[in-house]
């Protein structure tokens, strides 16, 4: 598209010939809040948001961890809870998350936000508060364009079989149940288990571990374009480095490792499968650095997004809104 102006902004491309993501910047000589600029986003997201799949906001003022909790709440849904997480995150202020909080050095593949459930967040925001110096990127990808690009034999197994997640958790080894369901209480896991279909199991040791049958493609609720939507790639065994794998597979069973996912019928993903599945989704990344006080605001269907490693201080907080899933 060509950029669109109007009185206070900018509307095109990041980059030519490249619709992802779309760049929404003050006009030039102004830097109105993101707040004061709301009503005027709003409209630019509900004719842009569904096409493009993720907007980035440059060169607005934006102070601090309540006004962006005001900006994404500002679109009209409650802001979510990181409810059943697989990554470690702290609360900032109500609704709003530090982005995972792993080792800067590590990379965090393309997925798109608890993919791995049956139950998601359909808008998701990224605000740098402060870009690192070196690296740290954001990285997004069109999950419509990893759809059609699945070998198609591969993405009809995917789409038809769905997928078995399974997760043991505590044990030192991964996210306490305790901090994945935010309780204390067996009796509250099992009664949320119970409302999203998941089937959990207390183990002799006194720990946790589940088992979700999910999807692995399926139509967006609006758009009905078909999308690449799971977190195989992150929750097999074959994402570990072969270290670690062989290390974890001396200390544990595979049925008691910390996360694995299987064929929804239960039966062994191939790790060849898997490698198609990162290839095609490395070959769709799209990456940009950060400048502080940039937002990102992606549709979590339509577009995936990963962390690159960073040197140095960074800070990204999110926030979620608009709850969807299956029942």
């Amino acid at each position: 598209m060509d950029a669109v102006n109007t009185s206070t902004l900018t509307v095109r491309p990041l980059r030519d010939g490249a619709a992802l993501p779309l760049l929404v910047e003050a006009a030039a000589g102004t830097v109105p809040s993101l707040i004061e600029a709301l009503p005027e986003i709003r409209e630019v997201a509900d004719r842009h948001l569904l096409g493009h799949g993720g907007l980035l906001f440059r060169g607005f003022a934006l102070d601090g961890a309540a006004a962006f909790q005001g900006f994404a709440a500002g679109f009209g849904h409650p802001l979510l809870t990181y409810e059943f997480g697989s990554t470690p995150r702290s609360k900032v202020t109500q609704g709003v998350y530090t982005s995972t909080e792993y080792p800067p050095h590590q990379h965090i593949p393309l997925h798109n936000e608890q993919a791995y459930t049956r139950d998601w967040p359909m808008k998701i925001w990224f605000y740098c508060q402060q870009a690192a110096p070196e690296g740290g990127e954001t990285p997004i990808a069109d999950s419509r364009a990893i759809y059609r690009d699945m070998p198609e034999a591969l993405r009809d197994r995917f789409a038809d079989k769905g997928l078995m997640y399974v997760r043991n958790y505590g044990n030192g080894l991964d996210v306490s149940w305790q901090q994945v369901f935010d309780t204390e209480s067996r009796d509250v896991v099992e009664a949320y288990c119970r409302r999203h279909g998941i089937e959990c199991e207390w183990k002799q040791d006194g720990e946790l571990r589940t088992r979700q049958v999910c999807q692995g493609a399926m139509a967006h609720p609006v758009t009905g374009e078909m999308v690449w939507f799971n977190q195989a790639h992150l929750f097999h065994v074959s994402n570990l480095e072969p270290e670690v794998r062989a290390t974890l597979l001396e200390l544990v069973d595979e049925p008691d490792l910390p996360r694995n996912v299987y064929y929804g019928d239960g039966s062994a993903i191939e790790d060849e499968a898997l490698e198609v599945v990162r290839g095609v989704l490395e070959a769709h990344k799209v990456t940009f650095p950060w400048r502080s006080g940039d937002v990102v605001m992606l549709d979590n269907m339509l577009t995936a997004h990963a962390r690159a490693p960073f040197k140095g201080p960074r800070k990204v907080i999110v926030a979620m809104a608009e709850a969807h899933g299956l029942r």
